[in-house]
């Protein structure tokens, strides 16, 4: 009789068996049974595949002699009368004959069998030899494979279930083999984008397409204080008949690759912020603007919260010896926060003027000129860092966990410190932050020292120029005067530009209107030697053109210096005013009836150029007209048209009934620019 061999799905006749694995089939395994004679009475069609013939030429011949060389005949009968005398079972290879005449190993297991009556058969299941072998090696290989691989693999059902993990996924994650089997992948992941995780391999198992270097950060529960990276890689495992097994996971550790790709992003980071804060930090000649750039660059970059403050001694630039502990007087400069948060209300709002004691970690950084570094804050570092005990218990409540304070040093003078916290960043600072502060300090510390000399400088300069320009006359005949003068707020010093009005014999008023060509100190100085001169000159009653010539020998012993100067007399008897102009802008004059023109004057040399003859013109002035005398500042710009400028200071004055006061103020406010680049010295007049 013949076997015939069937294949089930498992689902048939009720039964719970499940579906058949297609290894057997891949190692395509025989079968034949020989009786007590060496007859062949069984012969599956996987014999024949193995050995040629079909069970039509196999059956009921002689086994020995049909698949079997004669030179391993007598081995081979001794083999099988063992097997059915004694019943032990034999298994090993041995060359058989194939169909074709060639010699092929095949691997064998041989058993005796009985049938019901007693009858003795010898079963044989034989394999080809070098399938197993090949079987056999990969089988070992990859049992070596996941079990010394440094590369972390899993193996999980449909159900996304762990079957299998090696050792290296055990070291990935901290936890142990067993402790993994039979859980869910979502139970072990320490990633926090889980999600994106199962969905991926449920795709993987529904497309069978492989997912490849999936990149997800997280923290093992063997080091949760700190981030870890791996790559992840998904597989579909399915047999050889396309039934899903599952997934197979692979886990690599990239930590060191990640940390190392995150210190260099840190670093280009920090050296793009060295490089806006040269851009960005000193863009003005103010401490308080600059202080007030330190601040957002620092935010929320370096800190969560920055706070600006300088020595109050170094704003009124006095210079002292630092004491080696002690309280300082600290002027709050600038207060930024990334987000809102109470750790602004424990610190002291720009402008205020506080004292600190000398255990104050801010004062301790003054004190020494080095940075104050707390890595971690504990409760015995708050007092040190608070204002007082409220700005403790606000500290706390904004979670301030990591704290450092750099000196704001300059020219090797202690200015002040940039204090620095963090409160959402989970990093606390370290060496890297101490030097990025440092640079941020150093590059504001510089711009803050010129701003607070230049400030210095400048106010010496301001208060000198007021205080040679006049105040006015408290009776002028038939005048009504206002003025106003104004620094340049966008240059480094202050400008030359200056006005007067000098009461003249016969109820006459002179009318100045004069600049100093360049700035600071000497500009005003020389400014006020000038106005010096032309009162002088003023008092010997001579023509406005008469003046200017004396003027004009003066300048040209002033070294370098070049003025321009406007110089009136109003005469209110005969209702005119004689004027005379060394290379000055034109006055504007409105009839009290009429429309506002600047005059024409003959324009004249700056004084200074030597040798000049100036001319004076008369023009009328009755009651109710308006001369408007001014420096260049009013109405220069670098970006307009000198005559635009003048058109539009016309414009201004289409209304000369307002009182004079108010006159200067529209004009000063209507002109000027933020490119106010050179002072300006305004002089109105109202003839009565």
């Amino acid at each position: 009789m013949t076997a015939e061999s069937t294949q089930s799905d498992g689902a048939g006749h009720g039964s719970a068996a499940s579906r058949p694995t297609g290894l057997l089939d891949l190692l395509r395994v025989g079968a034949l049974v020989i009786d007590a004679d060496g007859r062949i009475v069984f012969w599956t069609p996987q014999a024949e595949e193995l050995i040629g013939y079909t069970a039509e030429e196999a059956l009921g011949k002689y086994a020995a002699r049909l698949i079997i060389h004669p030179e391993n005949l007598q081995s081979v009968t001794e083999l099988f009368t063992d097997v059915l005398e004694t019943g032990r079972s034999w298994a090993g290879a041995f060359p058989i004959r194939h169909k074709d005449g060639s010699t092929r190993l095949m691997e064998f297991r041989n058993m005796r069998l009985l049938d019901d009556l007693g009858d003795v058969y010898a079963l044989g299941i034989a394999a080809d030899h070098t399938l197993l072998q090949r079987v056999e090696t990969d089988l070992a290989l990859s049992e070596q494979l996941i079990n010394q691989s440094p590369i972390g693999l899993a193996l999980m059902d449909p159900d996304l279930r762990y079957l299998m993990v090696n050792p290296a996924l055990e070291r990935i994650d901290g936890i142990p083999a067993e402790d993994h089997v039979g859980r869910h992948l979502r139970e072990t992941l320490p990633f926090p984008d889980v999600d994106t995780v199962e969905s991926a391999l449920r795709q993987v198992l529904t497309t069978g397409t492989p997912l490849l270097d999936q990149y997800h950060v997280g923290r093992p529960p063997s080091d949760p204080d700190h981030e870890h990276a791996w790559s992840l890689s998904f597989y579909r495992l399915a047999d050889p008949g396309g039934r899903v097994l599952g997934a197979a996971t692979s886990v690599v550790d990239v930590t060191e690759r990640h940390r190392a790709a995150a210190e260099a992003d840190r670093a280009r980071r920090r050296l793009a912020l060295v490089a806006s804060a040269s851009t960005r930090v000193g863009t003005t000649l103010e401490v308080e603007q600059t202080a007030r750039e330190l601040a957002e660059i620092a935010t929320p970059e370096l800190a969560d919260v920055v706070a600006v403050d300088v020595l109050d001694s170094v704003l009124a630039c006095r210079r002292k010896r630092r004491p080696d502990n002690g309280p300082e007087f600290f002027r709050a400069l600038a207060l930024k926060a990334s987000h809102p948060t109470v750790a602004l209300r424990a610190a002291d709002p720009p402008g205020d003027l506080t004292t600190y004691d000398g255990d104050r970690l801010v004062t301790l950084c003054v004190h020494t000129g080095r940075p104050v570094l707390v890595p971690h804050v504990g409760e015995r570092d708050l007092p040190r860092i608070a204002r007082d005990a409220e700005g403790t218990s606000l500290l706390a409540r904004a979670g301030v966990h990591s704290y450092l304070a750099v000196p704001l040093i300059a020219h090797g003078e202690v200015l002040g410190a940039l204090d620095l916290k963090r409160t959402r960043n989970p990093r606390p600072f370290d060496e890297d932050d101490v030097v990025l502060a440092g640079e941020l300090a150093t590059r504001a510390a510089v711009a803050m020292d010129n701003a607070r000399w230049f400030q210095s400088v400048r106010n010496t300069a301001v208060t000198l120029q007021r205080s040679l320009l006049p105040e006015h006359p408290p009776h002028l005949t038939g005048l009504e005067v206002a003025s106003r003068y104004q620094p340049a707020q966008s240059t480094s010093e202050v400008g030359g530009d200056w006005y007067d009005v000098i009461p003249l014999a016969d109820d006459r008023t002179a009318l100045v209107v004069g600049d100093v060509m360049g700035n600071g100190i000497d500009a005003a100085a020389t400014m006020g030697r000038l106005r010096t001169a032309t009162c002088a000159y003023a008092d010997l009653d001579l023509d406005p053109g008469d003046v200017l010539q004396h003027l004009d020998k003066i300048t040209c012993d002033l070294e370098h210096y070049i003025v321009t100067c406007l110089y009136a007399v109003y005469d209110p008897h005969s209702r005119r005013c004689r004027i005379a102009n060394a290379g000055h802008m034109p006055p504007a004059l409105v009839p009290s009836d009429g429309t506002p023109s600047l005059l024409e004057l003959p324009s004249g040399a700056p004084l200074g150029v030597g040798g000049i003859s100036f001319e004076a013109t008369t023009v009328e002035f009755n009651p109710g007209d308006l001369l408007v005398l001014y420096t260049d500042g009013l109405v220069e710009t670098r970006l307009h048209p000198i005559d635009d400028r003048l058109n539009v200071l016309l414009d201004f004055l289409d209304e000369a009934d307002r009182p004079l006061e108010e006159i200067c103020d529209l004009l000063l406010y209507g002109l000027r620019t933020s490119d106010d680049h050179d002072d300006v010295a305004l002089l109105v007049a109202r003839a009565k």
